[in-house]
């Protein structure tokens, strides 16, 4: 059965990008007679990084029947905009279609975007024909897509993702995104509440209740982040969540730093994420998302505690699968 689509506007011409990456420069012009599915994200996002296994699998299928991605990267921190950590990580997600380095938001306020993932699905003409924000809603997306290229409503593809591009446990998950910066945080439960300005000593409670946090050591808080100034500061979070993901990074760029994670205050062993091993030890070493918890069986609430065995550490934000 096909499905009359909406006639949403035409497609930005995808000028003003500070990069690309996987091809030359491309206009909307270029793209003209090819149906497009501009893909906006960036690499630090777990909501993201969970839809790319289904942007494979239909790059894949419907590549040769003229699906064109365009990926478009446009940073949530400042840090997001170096060009060497964007490049590494198109690498190592195995993405393969062109990227725009968005780094001035010239392609993400063309589109009036305001969401990481934001998907636009333009036919032949360059029209905007359809839109989706945010995960899920993956048949319909294919389906929108097999419209556009004229092709009959065929077997859908069949995706499981791996390590943090995993579908989230939805069922079980009752603890959501929590920035650690002054600005977005909340539920912070180290006495003296959060403050911003210079370093100061932070201890932790003996009980946190579910979906607070709280930092012990020598800590700085900024508006987007909070810094470790001292080796072995560490940061808590009571959760109910299969996953725990946390954005950190090296100050500065400095010398990797080893990290120990702790669940319920002893080593996760088979509930290790892909970045620490059974005794919860783990290193620092770039800019991105680390995969820190990943309970294989019953999920149930626990406290997540890692301890950083250097200074110069950024962490930004938790988020859970």
């Amino acid at each position: 059965m096909t499905t009359i689509l909406r006639r949403e506007s035409k497609m930005p011409a995808l000028t003003g990008a500070n990069e690309w990456l996987n091809a030359d420069p491309l206009t909307a012009s270029d793209l003209r007679g090819r149906v497009v599915l501009v893909d906006f994200g960036t690499y630090t996002c777990i909501n993201w990084l969970r839809t790319l296994p289904h942007i494979r699998a239909w790059e894949q299928k419907y590549g040769e029947a003229g699906l064109v991605v365009v990926g478009i990267q446009t940073p949530e921190f400042a840090f997001e905009q170096s060009l060497d950590s964007v490049r590494r990580e198109v690498t190592a997600r195995g993405i393969g279609w062109p990227v725009a380095v968005d780094n001035r938001y010239e392609i993400w306020r063309a589109f009036s975007n305001r969401y990481w993932p934001a998907l636009y699905f333009v036919d032949r003409e360059g029209v905007i024909r359809d839109h989706h924000f945010g995960e899920g809603r993956y048949e319909q997306s294919e389906r929108v897509i097999q419209e556009l290229l004229g092709l009959p409503r065929d077997d859908l593809v069949s995706v499981h993702g791996k390590g943090a591009e995993a579908e989230a446990d939805w069922a079980h998950l009752n603890s959501a995104e929590t920035y650690l910066g002054s600005e977005r945080t909340q539920s912070f439960a180290s006495p003296g509440g959060i403050g911003v300005g210079e370093a100061r000593a932070f201890t932790a409670p003996q009980h946190l209740k579910l979906n607070h946090w709280a930092l012990s050591g020598s800590w700085a808080i900024r508006e987007d982040r909070v810094v470790l100034t001292a080796a072995g500061g560490g940061i808590l979070f009571r959760f109910h969540s299969r996953d725990v993901h946390l954005v950190l990074r090296r100050a500065d760029d400095g010398q990797t730093v080893p990290f120990r994670v702790l669940l319920d205050g002893e080593a996760p062993a088979a509930a290790h994420g892909v970045d620490v091993d059974g005794a919860g030890k783990g290193l620092l070493d770039d800019d991105r998302l680390y995969q820190l918890i990943r309970q294989p069986d019953r999920v149930e609430e626990r406290t997540f505690e890692i301890a950083f065995h250097g200074s110069g550490v950024e962490a930004y934000v938790f988020t859970f699968g």
